[in-house]
């Protein structure tokens, strides 16, 4: 499956760097896009071992509060 978010509160490469690496610690992600310009991200992931609300609540507990588009 792949989804979009809402990502706020990025301003540079390391923020992009620390949602990326948030994100992937999650199970079943395949693909990470982050868009600073943007402000979201699209991501590509196993829709049986993790859920956009909880890819959403990962990113917003590394600092950047995140909404599923």
């Amino acid at each position: 499956m792949k989804q979009t978010f809402s990502i706020k509160g990025m301003s540079c490469e390391h923020c992009i760097a620390r949602v990326e690496k948030g994100i992937k610690e999650l199970p079943g992600i395949q693909k990470v896009k982050i868009n600073l310009k943007k402000a979201n991200g699209v991501v590509k992931f196993d829709e049986s071992q993790v859920t956009p609300t909880a890819i959403a609540e990962k990113v917003t507990a590394v600092g950047y509060p995140t909404e599923v588009i």
